[in-house]
C-alpha cells in the first residue's frame, strides 16, 4: 500500500472501538445522543450584524488597505482540522477535527488590496476528535506523525480584491495554493471569508477534498465507512508582524 493511501484510515478508525455501542444504541441513537456534535463549520458572517459591516451608521467607514501591506502572522486563536462524515448502517455522523497549534505568514502588497504570499503550517499530531482511539490510529497509523508530523498551505496564485471593504466588512474570495498531507502534495483552492479593521485580520475557509484524488480510499467495514469527500479547515487570526 502506497503511503498516501493510508491518510483517510484514522479519520474512522475510532468507529471500530465504538461499533458495539452504535449497533446496540442504534446509529441514529448514536449520532445524537452519544457522539459529540461536529464543530461549526468556520464562518465570519453568522456574527455579523446589519448584513455586513455590523455598524448601523448610514455611512460606513471604508478600510484603507494600505494600513494591510506587509507582512502578517497567525496569532493565538487559530485553529484548523478536518471535516468527514462516517456512515454507520446508513446513518451520517459527522466527526470533526480540531487543533490550535497553527502557525504562518502572509503578505499583502501593492496597494493593500493583493495577498502576494501566504504560507501556513498545521502540527497534525494534536487534532484531536472526541474520541482518542481514534486521535490516536490518525496519528499513529494513517498519518504516520512520526515521520511527517506537519501539514501545510503554500499559496501558488496571488489573490487580488476587487476593491477596498467598508470597515469590518466580511469579503468572500478563493485562494488557490498547494496543499500538503502525509508527504503528498495537491492542487486545491480554499474558499475564504476574510475580515480586517487594521489592526488585526481574521479569515476562515474550508478546502473541499476527495481523498482518492491523494491515492487515498476510504476504508469501508461494511457496517461503518467512510466518505471519500471532506473538508479541511480554518479559522486564523493575523496580526501584523511589526508594527
Amino acid at each position: 500500500m502506497k503511503k498516501s493511501q493510508k491518510i483517510l484510515i484514522g479519520v474512522g478508525a475510532g468507529v471500530i472501538v465504538l461499533a458495539a455501542v452504535a449497533v446496540i444504541a442504534g446509529p441514529t441513537i448514536y449520532r445524537d445522543l452519544i457522539a459529540a456534535p461536529a464543530a461549526d463549520a468556520p464562518s465570519l458572517a453568522s456574527d455579523e450584524a446589519d448584513g455586513g459591516s455590523g455598524n448601523t451608521d448610514d455611512a460606513v467607514a471604508e478600510l484603507d488597505p494600505r494600513l494591510l501591506v506587509g507582512d502578517w502572522n497567525v496569532a493565538e486563536d487559530s485553529e484548523a482540522g478536518y471535516r468527514v462524515d462516517e456512515v454507520l448502517n446508513g446513518t451520517d455522523v459527522t466527526v470533526t477535527g480540531r487543533t490550535d497549534d497553527v502557525t504562518g505568514s502572509f503578505t499583502i502588497g501593492g496597494t493593500g488590496l493583493t495577498l502576494e504570499a501566504a504560507d501556513l503550517t498545521v502540527d497534525v499530531a494534536t487534532i484531536a476528535t472526541d474520541n482518542s482511539n481514534r486521535d490516536q490510529y490518525f496519528r499513529s497509523e494513517a498519518l504516520r506523525t512520526d515521520e511527517f508530523p506537519e501539514a501545510t498551505f503554500v499559496l501558488s496564485e496571488p489573490v487580488t480584491l476587487d476593491g477596498a471593504p467598508a470597515l469590518g466588512d466580511v469579503v468572500q474570495t478563493e485562494a488557490t495554493g498547494e496543499l500538503t498531507i502525509a508527504g503528498e502534495t495537491q492542487t486545491v483552492t480554499a474558499e475564504i471569508e476574510v475580515r480586517s479593521d487594521g489592526e488585526t485580520a481574521e479569515i476562515a475557509g474550508s478546502i473541499p477534498i476527495t481523498f482518492s484524488d491523494f491515492g487515498v480510499e476510504a476504508p469501508n467495514l461494511g457496517f461503518v465507512s467512510v466518505e471519500d469527500s471532506g473538508a479541511v479547515e480554518f479559522q486564523l487570526t493575523a496580526v501584523p508582524a511589526q508594527r
